[in-house]
């Protein structure tokens, strides 16, 4: 029987057709297992990276009764920061962090010299097809659920907080686009 890790990882080849990524692995600051952050480069198109975690689910959190989350990011940018700063959110804030659909991460500064943006808002991630985010298999009660984090910028993060992320996700802003200006 295959391990845990083993059929998350066989989950990300399948979904990914099979592309070499890259593993960059956090230093762990408590009693679990490191986070890794896997790294595609060129997904889904050119000139985009996409950087999935892989040991946020390890830690265990009271809201996580149906499945637990990895997180998923992807931007326009050769930036490593980008998925790189997934792996310190995963490690820093697994198990006290429910990454509920909606809440907001902040950062309180640059996550890269390439953009103004300092912080996060969590939703479904929008390169995956619900059948390739929700519900993964990993021989555990428990499913993995990937989690989106889109970067956003402060005036954004106060936006969301005061009207909700429909009224945020209609504003016509691109996901991927580390560059663009406040839409607010």
């Amino acid at each position: 029987m295959p391990t845990r890790v083993e059929q998350f990882f066989s989950h990300l080849d399948y979904i990914s057709g099979g592309i070499e990524p890259r593993f960059f692995p956090f230093e762990g600051s408590r009693d679990l297992p490191r986070v890794t952050v896997v790294v595609y480069d060129d997904v889904p198109e050119p000139g985009m990276l996409t950087g999935i975690t892989y040991g946020v689910s390890l830690a265990d959190h009271p809201h996580w009764r149906l499945g637990k989350p990895e997180l998923c990011i992807s931007v326009r940018s050769d930036d490593l920061r980008w998925p790189l700063v997934l792996g310190h959110i995963g490690e820093t804030q697994r198990g006290d962090n429910p990454f509920h659909y909606g809440d907001t991460i902040n950062l309180g500064e640059r996550i890269a010299p390439d953009s103004e943006m300092t912080a996060f808002v969590i939703f479904a991630p929008a390169v995956l097809d619900r059948a390739d985010f929700a519900d993964i298999n990993v021989g555990e009660t428990r499913p993995i659920n990937i989690c989106g984090l889109y970067p956003i910028h402060e005036a954004e993060r106060l936006f969301i907080h005061d009207h909700g992320l429909e009224a945020f996700w209609q504003l016509g802003w691109d996901p991927y686009d580390v560059g663009r200006p406040s839409v607010v």
